[in-house]
């Protein structure tokens, strides 16, 4: 798994999922809305934090420059 998301897309993604986390933790919690908000965030912290994303991966998108692996 080659890493192909750059240090800024990686804080971008970082700092939205704790704003979707915010959100659906607190101000949507129960609702459908606050559980999509956390799947959300789940899926920009994972891809945050590990450095790879499927979709640009299926798109043949890289932000990083690097073509390190993981």
């Amino acid at each position: 798994m080659k890493m192909n998301v750059g240090t800024l897309d990686r804080g971008i993604r970082l700092l939205l999922a704790s704003v979707f986390f915010y959100l659906g933790l607190f101000l949507y919690s129960g609702s459908a809305l606050g559980i999509g908000l956390v799947v959300a965030g789940s899926v920009l912290l994972a891809t945050g934090l590990v450095g790879f994303c499927g979709l640009y991966s299926l798109l043949g998108l890289r932000t990083s420059q690097t073509r390190e692996q993981l």
